[in-house]
């Protein structure tokens, strides 16, 4: 069966736990390339409890960049005693997602890949001067999201009341797993986006209609519905930062959340 606007090969396309930027199909490092990058001495990893940014001499321009907007968002998730590393990636990585969250070993792994990667440039061209740091820390709190759920155990479990989605009848049985994994997928990137967004109403309310501006644009440019990142719905729930407001992003996200899956049809 070919549903409108997608084959059926689509649903095979590349899976996330990043923040996508650029056209769909951009991959990232896999679980078992970070277990090798731990080995080698080539990485450049800042753990939370090591030196300040200032001395990470073998760091780009870009990578400095970046993880000095990003710094805010590990700076809580080190004052909430989350497992977090920070990896940065030492080899030429044009065709992977800029920013993504790997876990391993209990440990969750924000792995920036920037070298020679034409996403990471673009990413931020367009942007006003104020934005650029907001943004990069809500590219960070989306990441932090994925770390949350893995933490918790629910890594691509609907929340409770809900159940996964239906396969469309008539596709074809060899494409069953893959529906399903895009639309687990699919739930965990609209969490993700919403916590982001929580995370702008808590540290940048003044920003925040722009920057949810922004991300609806990123989520809107080839948007595929139903598809990996189609998280379209949820945004548009969040239109007034105040949905989110609340002492904890991940719960305020929570509510929307459920809120978008409610009206799945």
């Amino acid at each position: 069966m070919n549903l409108p606007g997608r084959h059926q090969g689509g649903y095979r396309r590349a899976r996330h736990e990043g923040f996508p930027i650029g056209p769909p199909g951009r991959h990232q490092p896999r679980i078992s390339g970070f277990r090798r990058a731990w080995r080698s001495a080539a990485v450049v990893c800042i753990a939370l409890l090591g030196a300040e940014l200032g001395h990470a001499g073998e760091l780009t321009e870009t990578e400095t960049r970046w993880l000095r907007g990003a710094w805010p968002v590990i700076g809580h998730a080190r004052s909430e005693r989350l497992p977090l590393d920070v990896v940065v990636q030492p080899q030429p990585t044009p065709d992977a997602v800029p920013l993504a969250l790997g876990f391993v070993d209990g440990r969750c792994k924000l792995v920036l890949s920037l070298r020679q990667n034409f996403a990471a440039t673009r990413a931020l061209v367009g942007l006003e001067p104020e934005l650029v740091n907001p943004a990069l820390e809500l590219m960070a709190a989306h990441e932090l999201a994925h770390c949350r759920r893995h933490l918790d155990g629910a890594w691509a479990m609907p929340p409770a009341g809900f159940s996964p989605a239906t396969v469309p009848e008539g596709l074809a049985s060899d494409l069953h797993g893959d529906f399903a994994a895009m639309k687990a997928t699919r739930r965990e990137e609209a969490f993700a986006d919403l916590v982001g967004l929580a995370w702008t109403q808590k540290r940048h309310p003044h920003l925040y209609p722009r920057l949810h501006a922004w991300l609806v644009s990123l989520r809107s440019a080839d948007r595929i519905p139903g598809s990996h990142h189609d998280t379209l719905a949820w945004l548009l729930l969040a239109r007034d930062g105040r949905t989110l407001a609340g002492p904890s992003i991940f719960a305020s996200a929570y509510v929307l959340w459920r809120a978008g899956l409610a009206a799945e049809p």
